[in-house]
């Protein structure tokens, strides 16, 4: 019986992962056929990458620029949108394009548990703006969670690793269970 036990936690854990990753996919795959009411799978996320193409190669023109200009202004004068548009297009701009953030991933020693450490990315190296100029901004991502808090650290706690920050990334989020 014990053996019997032991095979289907190996076989759990080689048909979970998979399963629910095409799972996952498939799920995003109808959800977008289900946005442009297609009959046949996938044509909707052709359709979407078709689309944001087209539009990143339009947005390039030096035509267009201008009143993306005016609409990213409009969208930061309005109350509610404003907070809203600036979180997600800082968020986005923080993983792709040329301002990115999570770029420099760090080691913290954290100073209230000895010979303890956090690792995490430093979005500011400096916080004089706030009149903290030893200190240094670092979000500590979570594990298994699209979620991470910020901390401001004394500089001298940090130390700079030279990992790729898409490397430490997933070994944060997998809870250290991929490699480095």
């Amino acid at each position: 019986m014990k053996r019997l036990l032991r095979y289907f936690l190996n076989g759990f854990l080689i048909v979970a992962p998979i399963s629910l990753t095409v799972y996952i996919i498939v799920a995003i795959i109808n959800w977008l056929d289900d946005l442009f009411w297609l009959e046949y799978p996938g044509v909707g996320l052709l359709l979407i990458i078709l689309l944001v193409t087209i539009v990143g190669f339009v947005g390039s023109s030096f035509l267009v620029k201008p009143f993306l200009v005016i609409t990213e202004r409009v969208m930061n004068r309005l109350p509610l949108v404003s907070m809203i548009y600036s979180s997600l297009k800082d968020l986005f701009d923080a993983f792709v394009g040329e301002n990115q953030k999570f770029n420099q991933p760090v080691l913290v020693k954290m100073t209230q548990y000895q010979d303890t450490f956090k690792l995490g990315f430093v979005t500011q190296p400096s916080m004089e703006a706030i009149h903290l100029p030893e200190k240094v901004a670092v979000y500590f991502p979570h594990s298994y969670n699209f979620s991470g808090e910020l901390f401001l650290v004394d500089r001298e706690n940090v130390t700079y690793l030279d990992i790729p920050s898409g490397e430490m990334m997933k070994f944060i989020v997998s809870g250290g269970v991929s490699s480095l």
